[in-house]
C-alpha cells in the first residue's frame, strides 16, 4: 500500500500524451459513499453543474437522497418522467443499480465513485451516526463494539445496522452480510471495475482530486475544494491495535474492496500522469486552495456549529460529531462572495439551492433550512 510520503520514480517508459486537445466530460455519475469524503466532492459535482449549466438527476420530493437506503429505482430521480435520460450530473446518496442509473443517465456517462480505508471510516461512522444505529448505540464506545460486534450486531434490525459493518459495500449494491467467499468476492470486484471508469481513494484526496482532473479534461478549480462535513479532532476515538485488526476481519468485505482499489488508483496514476508529475500537480492544487481560503474565509479554517455566524452555512449535526463550516469574510464584492459561497455551501442547502433552480414551479417544502439566496 502506498503512503503519502510516495516515492517519486524515474520512469524509462514515455507516458502517451494525446496529440489532440481534451474536452471535459460533461456526463458524469459519481457514486456517493458514506464517510468518504463524498461530501466534498459533491460540493465539486454541484460547482461544476453551475459552471456549465448542466441538469442534474436531483431526489424526487426534495429528498436528500436518491430513495437511499432502498437499492435505487429511476422514478426517485425528480421529473424523470418528463426529462428521461437527459440528466448530465447523478452524484446524491444512492444505493446503486446500474441498470436503473442508466435509465437516468446517457449512454456516454463517466462512472466514478471514492473509497476510504475501513479503519478510519468505522471509527468515523461510530461516531456519526452513533444516536441512529442500534448496534452503535447499545455499546459504550467504538473499541467496546468492536471487541464483540456480534454482541451488538444483530440481523434482525439489518436495515439500521447498515452502517455498522461493510457500509461501502452495502452503498455499491450489494450484501454487507455476504460471506467473505474468494470467489464472491472477485466476481464483485470484477463487476465494480466493468461498471466504473474510475475508483478514488479518500485516503490520498488531493491525489484523487488531481486524477480526476485529467481523466474528466477539467481545470484545476473544478476540483479545488474546502473540506466539508468534516468534524472537530475532540470528537474522535482512538481505535486500540486489536480494533483496528478486528475491523479487518469485521468489515472484510469493505477491506478486501479497499486494498484492490487502492492498487488500481496507484497503478492508474503511473501510467497516466506519472508520481513526478502528480506531486507538482498536487503542490498547484494546494496553492490555489490556499489562496482561497486566504481570499474567503475569516478564520483561515473551519469551525465548530456553535462558532458559525451565519446559519444558512451551518452544516447538518449528527451523533456526537460536531461538524464543521466555515465563516466568510465580510465585504467580498459580488463575484468573489458567490464564488466563496458556492466553496463554503453544505450539501443540503446546495441540494435545497439547485433545486430550486432546476425546477422552480415546484411548491418549495420547508426544510427548516435557511435560504442562503435565491438565485446567482
Amino acid at each position: 500500500m502506498k503512503n503519502k510520503n510516495y516515492v517519486i520514480m524515474k520512469s524509462h517508459k514515455p507516458l502517451l500524451i494525446p496529440s489532440t486537445p481534451c474536452h471535459a466530460k460533461t456526463n458524469v455519475m459519481f457514486l456517493k459513499t458514506h464517510k468518504t469524503a463524498s461530501s466534498t466532492v459533491l460540493n465539486i459535482m454541484f460547482r461544476f453543474t453551475e459552471r456549465y449549466n448542466l441538469t442534474v438527476a436531483l431526489p424526487a420530493d426534495q429528498l436528500v437522497h436518491l430513495g437511499y437506503p432502498k437499492t435505487f429505482l429511476a422514478h426517485f430521480v425528480e421529473e424523470f418522467e418528463a426529462i428521461g435520460q437527459n440528466y448530465n450530473i447523478m452524484c446524491n446518496h444512492l444505493r446503486f443499480k446500474l441498470s436503473e442509473v442508466e435509465k437516468v443517465m446517457a449512454a456516454n456517462t463517466f462512472y466514478f465513485s471514492i473509497l476510504r480505508n475501513p479503519i478510519p471510516l468505522m471509527e468515523s461512522s461510530y461516531v456519526y451516526y452513533k444516536d441512529d444505529v442500534p448496534a452503535f448505540r447499545n455499546s459504550k464506545d467504538v473499541n467496546e463494539y468492536l471487541s464483540s460486534p456480534m454482541k451488538y450486531y444483530h440481523l434482525a434490525d439489518h436495515e439500521q445496522n447498515i452502517y455498522a459493518r461493510n457500509i461501502m459495500w452495502f452503498d455499491f449494491g450489494y450484501d454487507n452480510n455476504a460471506e467473505d467467499n474468494k470467489k464472491y468476492i472477485q466476481t464483485v470486484l470484477k463487476e465494480i471495475e466493468q461498471n466504473f471508469h474510475l475508483i478514488l481513494i479518500a485516503d490520498y484526496f488531493d491525489e484523487s482530486m488531481i486524477l480526476l482532473k485529467h481523466t474528466l479534461c477539467w481545470d484545476l478549480d473544478d476540483v479545488v475544494y474546502f473540506k466539508l462535513n468534516s468534524r472537530s479532532q475532540e470528537t474522535v476515538q482512538t481505535l486500540t491495535p486489536e480494533s483496528k485488526e478486528q475491523i479487518k476481519a469485521w468489515c472484510s468485505l469493505d477491506w478486501k474492496l479497499y486494498l484492490h482499489f487502492n492498487q488500481s488508483f496507484w497503478r492508474r496514476i503511473e501510467e497516466t500522469i506519472g508520481l513526478e508529475e502528480l506531486e507538482k500537480e498536487v503542490n498547484r492544487l494546494r496553492m490555489r486552495q490556499k489562496e482561497l481560503m486566504e481570499t474567503c474565509l475569516s478564520d483561515k479554517e473551519g469551525v465548530g456549529k456553535d462558532h458559525i455566524k451565519n446559519k444558512a452555512l451551518l452544516p447538518f449535526q449528527s451523533g456526537a460529531a460536531n461538524i464543521l463550516g466555515y465563516n466568510l469574510k465580510q465585504d467580498l464584492d459580488n463575484r468573489t462572495l458567490r464564488t466563496c459561497q458556492k466553496m463554503v455551501l453544505p450539501e443540503l442547502q446546495y441540494t435545497s439551492h439547485l433545486y430550486a433552480l432546476q425546477h422552480p414551479h415546484k411548491k418549495r417544502k420547508q426544510l427548516g433550512l435557511p435560504l442562503l439566496w435565491t438565485s446567482f
